[in-house]
Protein backbone atom coordinates (compact mmCIF):
# COMPACT_ATOMS: atom_id res chain seq x y z
CA UNK A 1 0.00 0.00 0.00
CA UNK A 2 1.00 3.64 -0.82
CA UNK A 3 1.28 5.73 2.58
CA UNK A 4 -0.33 8.83 2.54
CA UNK A 5 -0.65 12.09 4.47
CA UNK A 6 -3.62 10.95 5.93
CA UNK A 7 -2.22 7.75 6.87
CA UNK A 8 0.44 9.22 8.50
CA UNK A 9 -2.06 11.03 10.64
CA UNK A 10 -4.15 8.00 12.01
CA UNK A 11 -0.19 6.36 12.45
CA UNK A 12 0.57 9.41 14.66
CA UNK A 13 -2.90 8.96 16.62
CA UNK A 14 -2.47 5.38 16.99
CA UNK A 15 1.70 5.93 18.07
CA UNK A 16 -0.12 8.53 20.80
CA UNK A 17 -2.96 5.89 21.79
CA UNK A 18 0.30 3.42 22.36
CA UNK A 19 2.02 6.03 24.50
CA UNK A 20 -0.53 6.81 26.82
CA UNK A 21 -1.77 3.46 27.65
CA UNK A 22 -5.76 3.78 25.73
CA UNK A 23 -8.15 6.39 24.29
CA UNK A 24 -9.05 8.58 27.49
CA UNK A 25 -5.25 9.09 28.19
CA UNK A 26 -4.26 10.21 24.50
CA UNK A 27 -6.67 12.81 24.22
CA UNK A 28 -4.60 15.83 26.13
CA UNK A 29 -1.86 14.93 24.01
CA UNK A 30 -3.71 14.86 20.95
CA UNK A 31 -6.37 17.52 21.68
CA UNK A 32 -9.16 15.27 20.44
CA UNK A 33 -12.03 13.63 22.32
CA UNK A 34 -12.43 10.37 22.62
CA UNK A 35 -15.17 9.14 20.32
CA UNK A 36 -13.06 10.96 17.38
CA UNK A 37 -10.07 9.21 18.54
CA UNK A 38 -11.78 6.04 18.57
CA UNK A 39 -13.01 6.80 14.78
CA UNK A 40 -9.38 7.31 13.37
CA UNK A 41 -8.16 3.61 15.14
CA UNK A 42 -11.53 2.41 13.37
CA UNK A 43 -10.45 3.88 10.43
CA UNK A 44 -6.79 3.08 10.28
CA UNK A 45 -7.65 -0.57 11.27
CA UNK A 46 -10.41 -0.33 8.17
CA UNK A 47 -7.79 0.93 5.49
CA UNK A 48 -4.99 -2.19 6.68
CA UNK A 49 -7.46 -4.83 7.32
CA UNK A 50 -6.73 -6.01 10.60
CA UNK A 51 -7.42 -5.87 14.21
CA UNK A 52 -4.77 -3.02 16.20
CA UNK A 53 -5.98 -3.49 19.42
CA UNK A 54 -9.08 -4.28 22.09
CA UNK A 55 -10.96 -2.38 24.49
CA UNK A 56 -13.36 -2.85 26.95
CA UNK A 57 -13.51 -3.93 30.42
CA UNK A 58 -10.24 -4.96 30.87
CA UNK A 59 -9.09 -2.21 29.18
CA UNK A 60 -6.72 -1.31 26.33
CA UNK A 61 -4.64 -4.07 24.84
CA UNK A 62 -2.68 -4.62 21.65
CA UNK A 63 -3.45 -7.35 19.60
CA UNK A 64 -0.11 -9.21 18.13
CA UNK A 65 -0.59 -7.40 14.81
CA UNK A 66 -1.13 -4.17 16.49
CA UNK A 67 2.02 -4.44 18.34
CA UNK A 68 3.52 -4.75 14.77
CA UNK A 69 1.81 -1.77 13.15
CA UNK A 70 2.85 0.31 16.02
CA UNK A 71 6.92 -0.53 15.72
CA UNK A 72 6.45 0.12 12.11
CA UNK A 73 4.65 3.54 12.78
CA UNK A 74 7.28 4.59 15.06
CA UNK A 75 10.00 3.74 12.83
CA UNK A 76 8.48 5.62 10.13
CA UNK A 77 7.42 9.02 12.14
CA UNK A 78 10.66 8.64 13.52
CA UNK A 79 12.41 8.82 9.95
CA UNK A 80 10.22 11.04 8.36
CA UNK A 81 11.07 13.53 11.58
CA UNK A 82 14.87 13.10 10.42
CA UNK A 83 14.24 13.55 6.95
CA UNK A 84 12.80 17.02 7.23
CA UNK A 85 15.29 17.89 9.98
CA UNK A 86 17.92 17.40 7.06
CA UNK A 87 15.64 19.04 4.48
CA UNK A 88 15.46 21.86 6.57
CA UNK A 89 19.57 21.87 7.13
CA UNK A 90 19.61 22.56 3.32
CA UNK A 91 18.75 26.31 3.82
CA UNK A 92 21.07 26.75 6.14
CA UNK A 93 18.83 27.22 9.02
CA UNK A 94 19.30 25.92 12.36
CA UNK A 95 15.26 24.02 12.73
CA UNK A 96 14.23 20.43 14.17
CA UNK A 97 13.71 18.77 17.00
CA UNK A 98 16.13 17.70 19.95
CA UNK A 99 14.60 15.16 22.63
CA UNK A 100 16.49 14.98 25.92
CA UNK A 101 15.58 12.95 28.72
CA UNK A 102 17.57 13.66 32.24
CA UNK A 103 17.55 11.61 35.48
CA UNK A 104 14.88 13.02 38.44
CA UNK A 105 16.03 15.64 40.62
CA UNK A 106 18.76 17.36 38.76
CA UNK A 107 17.27 21.08 38.29
CA UNK A 108 18.47 22.39 42.36
CA UNK A 109 22.03 20.98 41.16
CA UNK A 110 23.97 24.72 40.70
CA UNK A 111 26.43 22.69 38.57
CA UNK A 112 23.72 21.41 35.83
CA UNK A 113 24.09 23.76 33.13
CA UNK A 114 21.41 21.89 30.88
CA UNK A 115 18.65 25.36 31.63
CA UNK A 116 21.68 27.82 30.61
CA UNK A 117 22.05 25.56 27.09
CA UNK A 118 18.56 25.66 26.70
CA UNK A 119 18.66 29.23 27.00
CA UNK A 120 21.49 29.51 24.44
CA UNK A 121 19.70 27.61 21.77
CA UNK A 122 16.27 29.35 22.24
CA UNK A 123 17.90 32.74 21.92
CA UNK A 124 20.53 31.73 19.06
CA UNK A 125 18.41 29.03 17.08
CA UNK A 126 14.51 29.59 18.16
CA UNK A 127 13.84 27.11 15.58
CA UNK A 128 15.04 24.20 17.23
CA UNK A 129 11.97 22.57 19.23
CA UNK A 130 13.51 21.51 22.82
CA UNK A 131 11.73 18.58 24.41
CA UNK A 132 12.82 17.61 28.04
CA UNK A 133 11.96 14.46 29.86
CA UNK A 134 12.15 12.69 33.28
CA UNK A 135 13.23 9.17 33.19
CA UNK A 136 15.11 6.41 35.08
CA UNK A 137 18.94 5.83 33.54
CA UNK A 138 17.98 2.11 32.36
CA UNK A 139 14.96 3.65 30.12
CA UNK A 140 17.23 6.45 28.71
CA UNK A 141 19.68 4.51 27.36
CA UNK A 142 16.81 1.69 26.23
CA UNK A 143 15.38 4.71 24.54
CA UNK A 144 18.65 5.89 23.25
CA UNK A 145 19.33 2.83 21.58
CA UNK A 146 16.11 2.77 20.01
CA UNK A 147 16.17 6.34 18.52
CA UNK A 148 13.61 7.49 20.14
CA UNK A 149 15.77 10.62 21.94
CA UNK A 150 18.86 12.50 20.74
CA UNK A 151 20.69 12.70 24.22
CA UNK A 152 20.41 11.55 28.07
CA UNK A 153 22.09 13.21 30.84
CA UNK A 154 22.80 11.41 34.65
CA UNK A 155 24.98 9.38 36.03
CA UNK A 156 24.61 5.41 34.18
CA UNK A 157 26.41 2.31 36.27
CA UNK A 158 25.31 0.29 33.55
CA UNK A 159 26.58 0.71 30.14
CA UNK A 160 25.43 -0.31 26.90
CA UNK A 161 27.49 -1.00 23.53
CA UNK A 162 26.81 1.58 20.39
CA UNK A 163 26.68 4.72 22.81
CA UNK A 164 28.77 7.39 23.99
CA UNK A 165 29.27 8.78 27.28
CA UNK A 166 30.99 11.84 28.00
CA UNK A 167 31.46 13.01 31.86
CA UNK A 168 30.32 16.79 32.90
CA UNK A 169 30.58 16.77 36.66
CA UNK A 170 30.43 14.91 40.43
CA UNK A 171 26.80 14.96 42.34
CA UNK A 172 28.01 14.32 45.39
CA UNK A 173 25.69 12.11 47.65
CA UNK A 174 25.30 11.68 51.63
CA UNK A 175 23.62 9.68 54.31
CA UNK A 176 20.17 11.47 55.89
CA UNK A 177 17.21 11.23 58.27
CA UNK A 178 14.37 12.84 58.88
CA UNK A 179 13.13 14.44 61.92
CA UNK A 180 11.49 11.94 63.73
CA UNK A 181 14.00 9.29 63.38
CA UNK A 182 16.06 8.35 66.41
CA UNK A 183 19.04 9.42 65.14
CA UNK A 184 18.11 12.96 64.45
CA UNK A 185 18.94 14.15 67.74
CA UNK A 186 21.76 11.57 68.42
CA UNK A 187 24.98 13.45 68.80
CA UNK A 188 27.75 12.44 66.01
CA UNK A 189 29.87 11.02 68.17
CA UNK A 190 27.21 8.53 69.09
CA UNK A 191 26.23 7.56 65.99
CA UNK A 192 28.64 5.06 64.53
CA UNK A 193 28.41 2.92 61.13
CA UNK A 194 27.09 -0.17 62.92
CA UNK A 195 24.27 1.82 64.27
CA UNK A 196 23.73 3.26 61.14
CA UNK A 197 23.56 -0.15 59.36
CA UNK A 198 21.01 -1.49 62.03
CA UNK A 199 18.73 1.36 60.55
CA UNK A 200 16.12 0.52 57.56
CA UNK A 201 17.27 2.13 54.17
CA UNK A 202 15.65 3.24 50.89
CA UNK A 203 17.14 2.30 47.76
CA UNK A 204 17.39 3.50 44.54
CA UNK A 205 16.05 -0.06 42.12
CA UNK A 206 18.42 1.20 39.21
CA UNK A 207 21.66 1.17 41.47
CA UNK A 208 24.20 -1.78 40.27
CA UNK A 209 24.04 -5.08 41.49
CA UNK A 210 27.40 -4.21 43.06
CA UNK A 211 26.11 -1.10 44.61
CA UNK A 212 23.55 -2.97 46.13
CA UNK A 213 25.90 -5.85 47.28
CA UNK A 214 28.44 -2.98 49.25
CA UNK A 215 24.92 -1.66 50.91
CA UNK A 216 23.58 -4.89 52.23
CA UNK A 217 19.68 -4.61 51.15
CA UNK A 218 17.27 -6.38 53.55
CA UNK A 219 13.86 -7.31 53.65
CA UNK A 220 12.97 -4.17 55.77
CA UNK A 221 14.52 -2.00 53.17
CA UNK A 222 12.34 -0.22 50.74
CA UNK A 223 13.20 0.18 46.89
CA UNK A 224 12.35 3.21 44.85
CA UNK A 225 13.16 4.61 41.67
CA UNK A 226 12.81 7.92 41.50
CA UNK A 227 14.45 10.52 44.43
CA UNK A 228 11.55 11.98 45.17
CA UNK A 229 9.85 8.97 46.32
CA UNK A 230 13.43 8.09 48.55
CA UNK A 231 12.83 11.78 50.14
CA UNK A 232 9.51 11.34 51.59
CA UNK A 233 10.29 7.77 53.35
CA UNK A 234 13.35 9.71 54.52
CA UNK A 235 11.20 12.40 55.71
CA UNK A 236 8.96 9.87 57.48
CA UNK A 237 11.73 9.34 59.52
CA UNK A 238 11.44 5.31 59.22
CA UNK A 239 14.57 5.39 57.20
CA UNK A 240 17.84 6.55 56.17
CA UNK A 241 18.91 7.10 52.75
CA UNK A 242 21.65 8.51 50.45
CA UNK A 243 20.99 11.57 48.87
CA UNK A 244 22.05 14.28 46.35
CA UNK A 245 23.58 16.72 49.03
CA UNK A 246 21.91 19.64 46.74
CA UNK A 247 19.11 18.86 47.04
CA UNK A 248 18.28 18.39 50.67
CA UNK A 249 19.11 22.16 51.45
CA UNK A 250 15.87 23.66 51.63
CA UNK A 251 15.16 20.27 54.16
CA UNK A 252 18.26 21.05 56.29
CA UNK A 253 17.16 25.02 56.88
CA UNK A 254 13.96 23.81 58.26
CA UNK A 255 15.10 21.71 60.46
CA UNK A 256 13.56 18.62 58.70
CA UNK A 257 16.30 16.64 57.63
CA UNK A 258 19.41 15.74 59.16
CA UNK A 259 23.25 14.72 57.24
CA UNK A 260 24.65 11.68 58.90
CA UNK A 261 28.09 11.31 60.13
CA UNK A 262 30.41 10.23 56.93
CA UNK A 263 29.13 6.78 55.88
CA UNK A 264 31.17 4.18 53.04
CA UNK A 265 28.26 4.03 51.27
CA UNK A 266 28.43 8.23 50.96
CA UNK A 267 29.51 8.75 47.31
CA UNK A 268 30.13 11.20 44.15
CA UNK A 269 28.30 9.80 41.20
CA UNK A 270 29.48 10.98 37.77
CA UNK A 271 26.76 12.78 35.81
CA UNK A 272 27.16 12.04 32.01
CA UNK A 273 26.06 12.74 28.83
CA UNK A 274 25.28 9.68 26.55
CA UNK A 275 24.47 10.02 23.37
CA UNK A 276 24.57 7.52 20.71
CA UNK A 277 27.99 6.47 18.33
CA UNK A 278 28.06 7.58 15.20
CA UNK A 279 26.44 10.92 12.78
CA UNK A 280 24.18 13.27 14.39
CA UNK A 281 21.64 16.07 12.85
CA UNK A 282 23.20 19.51 13.03
CA UNK A 283 20.73 20.45 15.72
CA UNK A 284 22.15 17.63 18.31
CA UNK A 285 25.86 18.51 17.40
CA UNK A 286 25.06 22.28 18.54
CA UNK A 287 23.56 21.15 21.64
CA UNK A 288 26.31 18.52 22.57
CA UNK A 289 28.92 21.32 21.66
CA UNK A 290 27.27 24.40 23.69
CA UNK A 291 26.60 21.45 26.44
CA UNK A 292 30.53 20.28 26.86
CA UNK A 293 31.73 23.43 26.41
CA UNK A 294 30.10 25.10 29.50
CA UNK A 295 31.48 22.32 31.67
CA UNK A 296 35.48 22.78 29.96
CA UNK A 297 35.11 26.48 30.73
CA UNK A 298 33.99 25.69 34.36
CA UNK A 299 36.95 23.63 34.83
CA UNK A 300 39.45 25.52 33.26
CA UNK A 301 37.69 28.74 35.37
CA UNK A 302 38.66 26.30 38.69
CA UNK A 303 42.63 25.59 37.41
CA UNK A 304 42.45 29.34 37.05
CA UNK A 305 41.71 29.35 40.71
CA UNK A 306 44.06 27.16 42.08
CA UNK A 307 46.74 28.77 40.05
CA UNK A 308 45.65 32.33 41.39
CA UNK A 309 45.56 30.74 45.12
CA UNK A 310 48.65 28.81 44.90
CA UNK A 311 50.13 32.08 43.97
Amino acid sequence: MKISGADLHLLSVFDSVVRNGGFSAAQAELGLSQPTISNHITALETRLGVILCQRGRRGFQLTEKGLQVHEVAVDLLRRIDQHSMSLTALKGSLVGQLKIAVVDCVASDPVFRLPEVVHKITEEAPGIRIEIEVEKPGAILRRLAEGDIHAGIGSFDNKIKGLSYTNLYEESHSVYCGKAHPLFSTPDEGITQLEMDKCNWVHRGYWSRERKKSQQVIEADRIVDQIEAQLMFILSGSYIGLLPDHAVSPYLRADRLRKLPPHEDNFDCTMQLVYRSGAHPKTFQVFREKLIGLYRSRAQGRVKATETADV
